[in-house]
């Protein structure tokens, strides 16, 4: 019986491109760091080249630290000495990247009659972000970090999608089966690879990312204000 919910954030419960999202969040993290002297463009790719790192990384090490290794190989310049500047980013300016953002009044519903329901909730965002970005995220998208009994950030996970160590993580953590989850994203391939593991899945078509052109028809799917719906008839647990 399903009765852990896992939920991807981007494009899934937040409203937004995600072509235009990483536009203006590299746009502004580059040019922010300048004042520490980074150069913009060498800066976007030493970036990219971490996010490659974590997202390639099958071994047993935390996401931030694949990161901050990857960031040190490419640079030369140790983590401690630029950090700071990082976390002032995300502070003051990360917030602002939310011009690209729009909140989908279904999202909050949709949780707040799951957690009435008894179901557990989990964000299984790609961890990509520290806990700072993705948090910030979470209330963009009209929600709270506390509606979520787990959130997948750089620093608390190992792995990225489409891993299917990273869902497993995850069930690990949540002390959960396979069989007692359901995940729900946008994302042919980085979501519904959870069905691979036993997962139930659910396709949320507003904001489809289909890469790979795999279709939709091997999924249940729907909208997010039909999924909503749907989440109202669900049994409660």
């Amino acid at each position: 019986m399903i009765n852990t919910i896992l939920f991807d954030l981007d494009s899934t419960l937040l409203c937004m491109d995600q072509d235009e999202f990483v536009k203006v969040y590299f746009g502004r993290l580059c040019a922010y760091m300048a004042q520490y002297g980074w150069e913009p463009q060498s800066l976007g790719k030493v970036i990219w080249g971490c996010v490659g790192a974590m997202i390639k990384n099958q071994e047993p090490i935390r996401n931030d630290i694949v990161f901050w290794q990857t960031f040190e190989a490419l640079t030369g310049r140790k983590k401690e000495d630029v950090e700071e500047g990082f976390t002032e980013f995300y502070e003051k300016d990360f917030p602002k990247v939310c011009v690209v953002a729009q909140k989908m009044e279904e999202s909050a519903a949709i949780i707040r009659v799951l957690k009435e329901k008894g179901y557990r909730l989990a964000l299984a965002t790609n961890p990509l972000f520290p806990q700072i970005a993705t948090h910030s995220r979470v209330q963009w998208a009209g929600m709270e970090p506390t509606d979520f009994e787990w959130i997948t950030t750089y620093e608390n996970s190992h792995y990225c999608k489409p891993s299917p160590k990273y869902y497993q993580e995850v069930m690990e953590v949540l002390g959960v089966q396979p069989d007692q989850c359901l995940m729900v994203g946008n994302d042919v391939e980085e979501d519904m690879c959870a069905a691979d593991l036993g997962l139930q899945v659910h396709l949320i078509t507003d904001y489809l990312i289909d890469r790979k052109n795999k279709g939709i028809e091997g999924y249940p799917h729907s909208t997010l204000a039909e999924f909503l719906e749907m989440a109202k008839e669900m049994p409660a647990v």
